[in-house]
Order: C-alpha cells, then sequence, then structure tokens
C-alpha cells in the first residue's frame, strides 16, 4: 500500500487500482484539500494503461460522510462557490474516467459521498451502509450532482422525496432502486469488489471501456442515435485482434488472453 495523502491510501493489483479514504475519525469528510488531491490522484489514473478497474472504498464507519461542514463555517459566498467548482471538477473526473469503476460503500455515504458513489459505474454496499444527501436540513441542496445523477438513477419522485427529507436510505431501498448493485457483509465487501474488479479487468479492455461509454450516454440520446452508435462501435470492436481472440478461444475451448488491441 502506497499513502498518497495525509487521507489516501492507495493499493495497487494487477490491472486494479484500490484507494481508500482514510480519514476514519472524520468518517471520510471531504475537506477542500482532499478533494484537491483526490482530483489530483484521478488526473493521474485517467492516462494509467495499466489500470483496467478502479475500486473506491472507506475506513471504518465512513464511507465519505459528505463534505467537512466546519469549512462552510465563516467563509464568504465566493469562497463556498470556489469549493463547490472543484467539487463538480473533480466529480466529473471522477465519472469520465476511461477505466471501469466501483464505489465500495462500508459506511456512511452522505452529501457528497453518495454523490461520488453516483459518479461510479458500480456501487456495492456492505450490509451496514447509510445513504442520504441531508443538505436539506442545513438550508441547503446537494451540490456535487446529486438532484441529478439521482433522478436520472432512480426517478424523479424518489429523487424528490430522499432530497426534500433529507433521509437516511438504506442499501435495500436502493438496490431495489437499482442504484446499488450488491450488498455484502462488512467484513467482505472490499473482497467482493475486488473479486468483482478482477473478473471485469479479465475481459477484453477495448469492449468494456466501450461499453461504458455507451451505456453512459444512453439517459440522454434518442434510441435511435443510440442503436446506430451501438452498431458503430460494434463494428469497430469486431475488427479488433480482441474480438478475433474472444472468438477463437471460445471455438478452441480455452481462456482467452485479451491485449486491449
Amino acid at each position: 500500500m502506497t499513502r498518497i495523502h495525509d487521507h489516501l491510501v492507495e493499493e495497487r493489483r494487477d490491472q486494479l487500482a484500490v484507494l481508500r479514504i482514510d480519514r476514519e475519525a472524520a468518517l471520510g469528510a471531504l475537506s477542500g484539500d482532499l478533494v484537491r488531491a483526490l482530483g489530483e490522484y484521478l488526473d493521474v489514473l485517467r492516462t494509467d494503461e495499466r489500470v483496467r478497474v478502479f475500486v473506491l472504498t472507506g475506513t471504518g464507519k465512513g464511507f465519505i460522510a459528505g463534505a467537512d461542514i466546519s469549512e462552510y463555517h465563516g467563509v464568504t459566498a465566493e469562497e463556498f462557490a470556489d469549493y463547490q467548482q472543484l467539487s463538480r471538477r473533480v466529480f466529473g473526473a471522477l465519472e469520465s474516467l476511461p477505466q471501469l469503476t466501483i464505489a465500495a460503500v462500508n459506511g456512511y455515504a452522505l452529501g457528497g459521498g453518495f454523490e461520488i458513489a453516483l459518479c461510479c459505474d458500480l456501487i456495492l454496499a456492505a450490509d451496514r451502509a447509510r445513504f442520504g444527501l441531508p443538505e436539506v436540513k442545513l438550508g441547503l441542496l446537494p451540490g456535487g450532482g446529486g438532484t441529478q445523477r439521482l433522478t436520472r438513477d432512480a426517478g424523479v419522485r424518489f429523487a424528490t422525496e430522499a432530497v426534500v427529507t433529507g433521509r437516511f436510505l438504506g442499501p435495500e431501498e436502493l438496490q431495489q432502486r437499482g442504484v446499488v448493485s450488491a450488498i455484502h457483509p462488512a467484513a467482505d465487501l472490499l473482497d467482493k469488489a475486488i473479486e468483482l474488479a478482477e473478473d471485469i479487468a479479465a475481459k477484453p479492455p477495448l469492449a468494456v471501456a466501450a461499453a461504458k461509454q455507451l451505456i453512459r450516454s444512453a439517459v440522454g440520446t434518442p434510441l435511435q442515435e443510440g442503436l446506430t452508435a451501438e452498431h458503430q462501435v460494434l463494428f469497430d470492436l469486431f475488427a479488433t485482434a480482441d474480438a478475433a481472440e474472444g472468438i477463437s478461444a471460445f471455438l478452441d475451448k480455452r481462456q482467452p488472453r485479451f491485449v486491449g488491441r
């Protein structure tokens, strides 16, 4: 493991990067400094072709329990806006990573923590995890995409109720809404996330990356336009060495060896 910041610890495995938010006493709350460090990390990760899958998790009872509210006190409106714009850039960087991303939500994922999880391609949750967008209780609203991404993922009425009440949401409820992919005992969560990441990393990387892009763009794309894009991507993939290898391996009844070209 490598400590890349006071509150960020990275573990590298074959074709995987696992990043842990290590601020246990604050339940992983996001200070401005931590958000900047996360953004710098993601900028480097984006161009690292050795990593096919990225796993983000927390420490102890907290995944990321939102922003560090103590940093809101006494700041100017301009400083508050600067922090929100920084968060938006970093969350967007996470969402747009070329790698497949998995949030392994081990505990509280509130406010910005829930919003970060929503930026990931898949969310696995511990049975003790608690999600929520409680900003309304401070006279505020989510500023990291909560009103937008949760609405797209779970529907208008569910998102409305979640935002205007600010209540905690259990993993089972979010699994029913299709937001959480799987629930595991807390002690098993990271192992299960890594197991899933390894399975995905073994797949042909060009196909996985293309699937991510197509699915991400599907929400705002007219159906016929999306179907045309899907066909074009499929035709491009058919011309790759990985597709030829996959077809040959299937016919030869052997394990394929994908190289990403």
